[in-house]
Order: structure tokens, then sequence, then C-alpha cells
């Protein structure tokens, strides 16, 4: 059984037992969440959300708050001798899912 759910803008294919990484939530390492945004749930039969399945959701847990890897931007205009050097790092949730409800 899987499901796809939303969040932050991005949909996601879960199932019990994966581990995800999101982008970051306001919760506390340990933290049980509810993801209600389910547009998909694959199981004995196939239920499609116009756009959301109504009643489903989706239980996780917090493992971690990491950052993801640093991103380095460069801009150059030779004529103007301009530079301009920026690193960006991405911050991250970890959720362990628990369990698919629908």
């Amino acid at each position: 059984m899987y499901a796809i759910v939303e969040t932050s803008g991005r949909q996601f294919r879960v199932a019990q037992g994966d581990t995800i990484q999101v982008d970051r939530l306001q919760a506390d390492v340990g933290a049980e969440i509810v993801l209600d945004r389910v547009l998909l749930i694959h199981g004995d039969e196939v239920q499609v959300g116009t756009p959301l399945v109504a009643g489903a959701k989706v239980r996780a847990r917090v493992k971690d708050h990491t950052r993801g890897e640093k991103v380095i931007t460069f801009k150059y205009r030779p004529t103007r001798r301009q530079r301009r050097r920026v690193g960006f790092r991405h911050s991250h949730t970890q959720l362990e899912i628990l369990g698919i409800e629908a």
C-alpha cells in the first residue's frame, strides 16, 4: 500500500516504513505529525482525489532536521569587473512514515 502526499508544494510517494526528506517543518524531533494533503492511495483499490482523498491521512514521525549540500552561485560580468560568490544550504526535515489511514 502506498500513497502520494503533498507537502511544501512537492509530491512524494510514501509507504509505511519509508523515510523521506522534505522542506523544513516547524516540529520537534520525535514529534508525530499528520500529512492530510493526500492525493492518491493505492491499496486493494486505487482512490484518486479530486484534488484530495476525503478523510485520508498519513502519519509520520520527525527523525531529524538537517541541511543539504552547499550550492555555490557565482555571478561574473567581465566588462564591469564584477564578481559575486554566494553559498546556500537548504534546510530539510527527515520524516519516517508510520502509517496510511484511508
